[in-house]
């Protein structure tokens, strides 16, 4: 039974630390854009970047054959 005089200010504790936590969270503009990362898994940038380096060493291995 005294486990219980210890046991109830301790969760009241740590629910207090959860809810500021949480109202820090929204303080700070956590939730204001929630559907950026759900999209970001889609569209891949790292392809394009490696299409663009391609198609400029491509370019750079044509300039150097035409000047020969």
């Amino acid at each position: 039974m005294s486990i219980i005089y210890v046991l109830i200010p301790l969760a009241i504790v740590i629910v207090g630390i959860a809810v500021s936590i949480f109202f820090w969270a929204v303080r700070s503009n956590q939730f204001d854009d929630l559907d950026r990362q759900g999209y970001s898994i889609l569209f891949d940038d790292d392809i394009k970047h490696k299409d663009v380096d391609t198609n400029e060493q491509k370019e750079k291995i044509n300039k150097t054959d035409e000047t020969k």
